[in-house]
């Protein structure tokens, strides 16, 4: 009798898994350590090299006549950061970097905010007609946009000097914005919340979709408003993903380098200096090596710092849940 031809009650079966059986599985728990290795291998090599490289060279003495010798550099300790740490420029930038990530992360925040808000309520064609718009605006090139934005305030055929020379009043021509700091860190911010912006309006409003629509419409008939809904119903759902969104938003503002570089034409005024491109000026213009990667070091501890805070706020999050 052919395979084809055997009953089917003498066809062997596979044996259910009994009390005392347990079901076979592959590669047990060395299976995600075995598929994640890969991604970890890559991460070491591009990020934990040159984050090992960046420590060792900030305990040593290297500017340019190590670089030209391929000298490795005498030890020195933590001369370097002693040096940076007393030095009232770097405290300077610091305070300078802090208040342009605040006044950023804020800008950004409330923005996307209010522009996920405004994807709830439009019709369906607009919203997909806001989507596109943001994702094209995201997917710009930084070097594409800082060249619009530097249009937009040329002081000569800039856009915008020209429409406020429009205004009754008012006469913007030759306004040079980056003559006062403030109003050129003004624009730089403007420009950087502008590429942030498409990120957290699409996040924010997927958050917004998951929101419980019982929730808002018992509260609406508790007699609470739109703003006590949004503060006491909308916000509690969505915090999870503010938190991380601010966190995120905190690490790259901190770590904004092209949109002030550039802006600038390359060479930042002490004024205009940040954390990232006062750690390049020192390293590449200086040639004060040892001293820059101190500084980009100290960066990295404020970044693990802001992360350590993201990871306390997710932890008490997961607590109350």
């Amino acid at each position: 009798m052919s395979a084809v031809d055997t009953p089917l009650d003498k066809v062997p079966r596979p044996r259910p898994a009994g009390p005392g059986r347990k079901p076979r599985r592959f590669g047990g728990a060395a299976l995600p350590w075995t598929l994640l290795a890969p991604t970890i291998g890559v991460l070491l090599l591009v990020l934990g090299y040159p984050l090992v490289r960046l420590v060792t060279l900030s305990f040593k003495q290297y500017g340019q006549a190590e670089l030209w010798q391929g000298l490795p550099g005498d030890w020195q300790g933590v001369a370097n950061y002693t040096h940076v740490l007393g030095d009232p420029v770097f405290w300077g930038v610091v305070l300078r970097t802090l208040l342009f990530t605040l006044a950023a992360v804020l800008l950004t925040l409330v923005a996307g905010m209010g522009v996920a808000l405004l994807m709830q309520r439009v019709s369906t064609w607009v919203k997909a007609l806001i989507n596109i718009v943001l994702v094209a605006s995201w997917a710009m090139p930084v070097v594409v946009a800082i060249t619009i934005f530097k249009w937009m305030f040329d002081s000569d055929y800039g856009v915008l000097n020209w429409l406020l020379s429009r205004l009754p009043g008012a006469d913007f021509s030759g306004h040079n914005w980056f003559t006062d700091t403030k109003q050129g860190f003004l624009v730089i911010t403007l420009m950087v919340v502008w590429g942030a912006i498409p990120f957290v309006a699409i996040t924010l409003h997927a958050g917004l979709t998951q929101v419980p629509k019982e929730l808002e419409e018992a509260a609406r008939m508790d007699g609470a408003g739109p703003v006590k809904v949004f503060r006491h119903v909308t916000l509690p759902v969505l915090k999870p993903i503010i938190v991380m969104l601010t966190t995120l938003s905190v690490i790259w503002d901190m770590g904004v380098f092209p949109q002030v570089f550039l802006m600038r034409d390359g060479h930042p005024e002490p004024a205009y200096q940040v954390l990232t491109t006062y750690s390049y000026d020192q390293a590449f213009v200086a040639n004060d090596y040892d001293a820059g990667a101190a500084i980009a070091v100290v960066t990295v501890l404020l970044l693990l710092g802001v992360m350590a805070v993201y990871m306390r706020q997710m932890l008490k999050i997961g607590e109350v849940e």
